[in-house]
């Protein structure tokens, strides 16, 4: 929308803001947020703001200067479950170094650079999200349970489907936000929901789905329920996870619609380098143990492939309702930074383009024989093969920060540790996972 700092500072006025949340993300994707009172914007807008960052995790070990927050005028929004007297309003901000330089552990910046790569060879990428989570019900002390708000399925209505107006007010309230869902419903799991996203620019996409999460985690509340975005909390049941359907436009021609039945050269490029950094990218894709018990329990989500075909796969090329084609990564759970995953994802689309990546046939039906063993490489199934491919990826190093990749390897290695000492790992992963994500 392109706000001014004059702007941004009437609308706090006309709306009796009093408060403004400065939003960030550490290098993990986990929100953060640092409450100003509105009269300090003046300063903020000019100068920043400067926040010591060593008694955080997620932020690469910081100590010897502070941080400095930028807000992003664009990002203004009022947060429409806070009181309407002396309003609550948010911006997201960038990170930088006190010398002015960006923070190599922010997502934001990593995102906007590989956009700019990407529209310096002509393309034009717009990103959606598909993202399911589980609700449950509150204990006697209102702490969460593992106790399932309903026992619908996919796709089940009103009775049974007990999350229909919960839905509802997620998504009116996204709508207040000016983030505006296409459609919702009941999945698989008891008490799991789906909501989907329209595509926007990358940087958007992964500010609504920020939103998004911390707008589904306040409006549970207010409803005296939790939600999880935990990709496996109930062991015998469904997965959540976070689809990312990619558009891509060259010189204004859908890259991703057929022509004559055939992959344009550019798509056919992408998708071979999809394919070929997949594996690699896992351990940023999914970012924790309990991600891993999703996607072995998958068996297609095991190999690196595509289809065109109505079949469960790692990726996926669809003709989407208006005419266009989409591509559609299916691999990710909400463990992930989404700047730092969108951003992989186009690098990836890109060195498929700069390397002239061939693509290898779509998979058609699934084959429980060896072929798939001998045709496409695995995906990691485990949190600590994941560490491995992407350190042995070229890829991977070129593509990210060194100082980052190896504050995340580390981190990473203390994690498959300590799952690998935990005697009983649901209990492990409860504990660590359930009552954050």
């Amino acid at each position: 929308m392109g706000y001014t700092g004059r702007e941004v500072l009437e609308f706090v006025e006309e709306n009796d803001v009093k408060f403004i949340k400065l939003m960030f993300c550490d290098v993990f994707g986990n929100l953060k947020a640092i409450s100003v009172l509105a009269n300090e914007l003046p300063g903020i807008f000019k100068n920043g703001y400067r926040f010591d960052a060593s008694q955080m995790d997620g932020f690469m070990g910081v100590s010897d200067m502070d941080l400095v927050l930028k807000p992003v005028l664009d990002t203004l929004s009022l947060l429409p479950w806070r009181p309407q007297q002396g309003r609550v309003m948010r911006l997201f901000c960038s990170i930088f170094r006190e010398d002015g330089t960006p923070f190599e552990g922010d997502g934001r910046h990593y995102l906007n650079d590989v956009v700019l790569k990407a529209k310096k060879l002509g393309l034009d990428f717009k990103a959606g999200t598909s993202c399911e989570f589980y609700v449950f019900e509150l204990d006697s002390k209102g702490l969460p349970t593992k106790i399932p708000h309903d026992n619908a399925g996919c796709c089940d209505v009103a009775p049974v489907d007990r999350g229909e107006n919960l839905r509802r007010d997620i998504c009116m309230t996204l709508e207040q936000m000016e983030i505006y869902p296409s459609s919702s419903r009941h999945e698989a799991g008891p008490g799991q929901n789906e909501i989907d996203f329209n595509s926007s620019a990358p940087i958007s996409a992964a500010d609504n789905l920020i939103t998004f999460k911390n707008t589904i985690r306040s409006v549970a509340s207010i409803n005296g329920l939790y939600a999880s975005f935990m990709p496996k909390p109930l062991p015998d049941k469904s997965g959540s996870s976070l689809q990312i359907v990619l558009n891509c436009k060259n010189n204004g021609s859908d890259v991703f619609k057929r022509k004559d039945g055939r992959l344009t050269n550019l798509a056919e490029k992408m998708i071979g380098g999809l394919i070929k950094n997949l594996p690699a990218m896992t351990l940023f894709l999914n970012g924790i143990t309990n991600s891993y018990s999703r996607m072995t329990a998958i068996d297609s989500m095991k190999y690196s492939f595509w289809t065109d075909v109505n079949i469960n796969a790692p990726i996926k090329l669809k003709t989407t309702s208006d005419g266009t084609g989409a591509l559609i990564v299916r691999t990710p759970d909400n463990t992930c930074n989404p700047y730092f995953v969108l951003g992989l994802i186009l690098n990836a689309c890109i060195d498929g383009v700069k390397s002239g990546c061939s693509s290898p046939e779509a998979v058609k039906a699934l084959d429980s024989s060896d072929s798939f063993e001998t045709s496409f490489e695995k995906i990691p199934s485990s949190l600590s093969q994941a560490v491995a491919a992407a350190e042995d990826s070229d890829f991977i190093k070129n593509s990210m920060d060194k100082r980052m990749l190896a504050y995340v390897m580390d981190k990473k290695k203390e994690m498959c540790a300590d799952f690998e000492q935990a005697q009983n790992k649901e209990i492990y992963e409860t504990v660590k996972y359930f009552y954050t994500l």
